[in-house]
């Protein structure tokens, strides 16, 4: 028993030594966007958006574009959660998204989205406007 004892004390010190350490908690901050998007065959958009993170907001701009078919324009309002974040400045990065949608008058919007950074922005809300899109692009999100 004795044996054992000193065993396990001898591994909690070498394993502190060899720099082992708990791996850091990921968090989940809110986040807020208002993204405007237009055009024709070509997509363009762009908007601000907020991340909450303990507390704290930190504003952010997105811009975006979307190659393939897109018709008309639309603004989208988007509440969700950004999830893994390791910090309020792992939210910045490139995200690819790709996929189908459209609406026309008003209608409801939901997105999921990752970066490099394996931050997964979990999005959803209304949109407003007329817009009919098959397209694949993608949206850089930067903080102010």
């Amino acid at each position: 028993m004795r044996k054992s004892a000193i065993r396990a004390a001898l591994v909690a010190v070498l394993a502190g030594v060899a720099g082992f350490s708990t791996p850091s908690r990921a968090e989940t901050g809110q986040v807020a966007v208002v993204f405007t998007k237009g055009g024709l065959i070509i997509g363009v958009g762009g908007g601000e958006g907020v991340l909450t993170l303990r507390g704290k907001h930190y504003p952010f701009t997105v811009s975006g574009m979307s190659v393939g078919f897109t018709v008309g324009a639309s603004t989208t309002k988007l509440v969700g959660r950004a999830l893994n974040l390791k910090g309020p400045q792992s939210i910045e990065g490139s995200y690819a998204a790709g996929g189908a949608g459209g609406a026309v008058a008003a209608g409801a919007g939901a997105v999921q989205l990752q970066n490099a950074n394996g931050v997964i922005l979990q999005l959803s809300g209304p949109k407003v406007g007329a817009e009919v899109s098959a397209a694949v692009g993608g949206v850089t999100i930067r903080l102010k």
